[in-house]
């Protein structure tokens, strides 16, 4: 067990101790060399995407505002979590703050849900652009994209606030070891004293709700751009960029889900897979975004490459 291999200070009734990933010890120096190599690209990808939006003025479309949100989100996610992985797969930094780590948990779960939102309404940004595109201007105006900033900012913190209160108002009085590699709110909650289930089954309620309902509309979405690709004998451009997308999106929710569902109950799922998949999710996508659905965009590669360029002629 993790709490065999680890002792909590003398400051356990304000700390928490976070294992990394248990039972993979021996691989947590391979483990940080993987996870860090994915955040400096992270890091690099998403901070081009957004410089490049940032500078350049014609950037300025729904579809470029959704990329930046993207962005912005991916870069909360990764920063929330890796850096305080490799201090515990480098430096044997294992220890956290109770402040910290609800920080942390409130960061990373408000982030996925953003994020599910983002894709979402780019799913629709796309729809209306290829099914409507007359309308384009007209249904995505500025105070639509404002209230859909809104509603993703909103319905995160809807989420976020009630699971927030009920971990933090738990009593945690058994092992202060959290057999995660972040302050996974199942993972947390589990070292209470008290019941911990209604936040366990609070959180797999509102992220099947969640993740049903924006997979339900993306799915709708991708298929009515699907039809009107065929309709006008387009599939190859509309299959390319669809499947490109969907496949991002699987790779988002699927191993999302998973995690959530073998988190809360009892599972034969491994320790280490359980954690290794949660890191995975919250890592992977975070990477792959900037890549397929930003520099796919002609119009952002060729931002990036003015800016890449113009400050080489200027240095």
């Amino acid at each position: 067990m993790a709490s065999d291999r680890f002792h909590c200070p003398n400051s356990s009734s304000s700390s928490f101790i976070l294992v990394g990933v248990p039972g993979l010890e021996a691989f947590h120096t391979w483990l940080g060399i993987l996870f860090c190599s994915w955040y400096i690209v992270t890091l690099v990808g998403n901070g081009v995407v957004l410089l490049a939006i940032g500078l350049d003025n014609s950037l300025r479309s729904p579809m470029h505002c959704f990329l930046g949100m993207l962005a912005v989100i991916d870069l909360v996610m990764v920063t929330s979590t890796v850096p305080k992985m490799l201090s515990i797969f480098w430096l044997n930094s294992t220890e956290t703050g109770y402040v910290a780590c609800f920080v942390q948990m409130f960061l990373v779960h408000s982030a996925t849900v953003e994020e599910s939102g983002v894709l979402l309404a780019m799913a629709f940004d796309r729809y209306v652009a290829i099914c409507h595109p007359l309308k384009y201007e007209t249904v995505l105006n500025r105070q639509t994209m404002v209230q859909i900033g809104l509603a993703i900012l909103g319905r995160a913190l809807l989420f976020m606030a009630p699971l927030t209160w009920m971990v933090t108002h738990l009593s945690y009085c058994r092992s202060c070891v959290v057999p995660h590699s972040y302050c996974e709110h199942v993972a947390v909650a589990k070292l209470a004293c008290g019941d911990h289930r209604p936040s366990s089954l609070y959180s797999v309620v509102w992220s099947s709700l969640v993740a049903g309902m924006d997979v339900a509309f993306i799915a709708v979405s991708y298929g009515m751009i699907i039809k009107a690709a065929v309709e006008k004998k387009s599939c190859r451009k509309a299959f390319s960029t669809c499947g490109c997308h969907i496949c991002v999106t699987l790779l988002y929710y699927i191993p999302g889900i998973f995690s959530v569902y073998v988190q809360a109950f009892d599972s034969s799922v491994s320790e280490w897979a359980q954690v290794l998949l949660a890191d995975l999710y919250l890592t992977l996508p975070t990477m792959l975004n900037p890549i397929i659905y930003s520099m796919r965009t002609k119009q952002i590669r060729q931002a990036v490459l003015k800016v890449v360029f113009s400050r080489k002629i200027h240095a």
